[in-house]
C-alpha cells in the first residue's frame, strides 16, 4: 500500500483544527468536533477532518489517526491517534467495547415511554444512489446488523425532551434510526423524520451532541474526554426552557488509575 500523501492546508485550516485540540499527549489527541465538518470522505474539494489531521504530523511522518467518526452535523467529542501503536491499542479497545460514549440528544415530541430504557432492533444499511441510511430490520435479515442503545430521559418541556443516550455498537445512524423507531426522532434529522423547528424555534440542524467519550489510554489508565454543548444547542435548550447549567464550561480530559 502506498503511503498516503499529505493534504496541503491553508493557514485558517490548520488555526481551524489546532482550535478543536482539547487535550493531547504524545498517544492521543482529543478534539471537539464542531456540526458541519465531515470526519471523513468529504465530497469534491471539501476537506475533511481526517485531511485537517495533517496539521499535527511530522515531516515526512503520518498524520494522527481518527479512532472512530461522527456524523457530519454530529458536534462534540473525537478521539484520534498520535502513533501507530496508538491507533492498534485503541483500535482493538474499540472491538473489545472497552470505549464508551455518551451523547446528549434533543428529541419530539416529548419524553420516550418509558422515560429510560434499551433499544435493540437490528438494522441494515440501505443504498441510494450516493446516499446511505439505515433501517430497522428483523434479526433474521440478510443484511441485519446487531445494534444496542441505552437512553435516560434528562429534562422536559412542552413538545421537546433532552435524551441521554449510549451505544453500546457503532452502527452507521444508529442513534439516529433507534431513537426514530420508537417515535421520538431527533429534532433537525429531517433524514429520520426529526422535527425541524420546536416551540417555535428552529432546530438549526441535528441536534446530537458526543459529550464524553472514556477508553483505556495507550500510556495506563483510563480518560474520559468531555465536551460541552455549543451555542445553538445551548441557545436552542435554553429557548425550550430546558436550561441545564452543568452542560456548560469548558471541554476537559481526565486521568484516572
Amino acid at each position: 500500500m502506498k503511503p498516503l500523501r499529505p493534504v496541503p492546508l491553508s493557514a485558517d485550516q490548520v488555526a481551524h483544527v489546532r482550535a478543536m485540540v482539547f487535550h493531547e499527549d504524545a498517544s492521543v489527541l482529543g478534539l471537539n468536533k464542531p456540526a458541519g465538518l465531515s470526519s471523513q470522505g468529504g465530497r469534491g474539494q471539501v476537506v475533511t477532518l481526517d485531511e485537517m489531521l495533517w496539521a499535527f504530523a511530522k515531516p515526512g511522518k503520518a498524520r494522527p489517526r481518527l479512532i472512530h467518526r461522527l456524523d457530519r452535523d454530529t458536534s462534540g467529542v473525537i478521539l484520534a491517534a498520535r502513533t501507530q501503536p496508538a491507533a492498534s491499542f485503541l483500535g482493538k479497545a474499540m472491538m473489545a467495547r472497552k470505549i464508551t460514549k455518551t451523547y446528549l440528544a434533543l428529541v419530539a415530541p416529548s419524553a420516550p415511554v418509558p422515560p429510560s430504557g434499551r433499544i435493540t432492533d437490528a438494522l441494515r444499511r440501505v443504498e441510494t444512489g450516493r446516499e446511505a441510511r439505515m433501517q430497522v430490520c428483523t434479526a433474521d435479515h440478510v443484511d441485519a446488523e446487531t445494534a444496542d442503545t441505552r437512553y435516560r430521559t434528562l429534562a422536559t418541556s412542552e413538545g421537546a425532551a433532552l435524551l441521554e443516550v449510549s451505544p453500546l455498537t457503532g452502527r452507521m445512524h444508529q442513534i439516529r434510526i433507534h431513537l426514530a423507531s420508537i417515535q421520538r426522532p431527533i429534532a433537525g434529522d429531517a433524514w429520520y423524520g426529526g422535527a425541524l423547528v420546536l416551540g417555535g424555534l428552529p432546530a438549526p440542524r441535528l441536534m446530537l451532541h458526543a459529550a464524553t467519550l472514556t477508553f483505556p489510554h495507550p500510556e495506563g489508565g483510563h480518560m474520559t474526554l468531555r465536551a460541552p454543548l455549543p451555542k445553538d444547542f445551548a441557545g436552542l435548550l435554553s429557548g425550550l426552557g430546558l436550561q441545564l447549567p452543568e452542560l456548560a464550561g469548558d471541554a476537559s480530559a481526565e486521568l484516572r488509575p
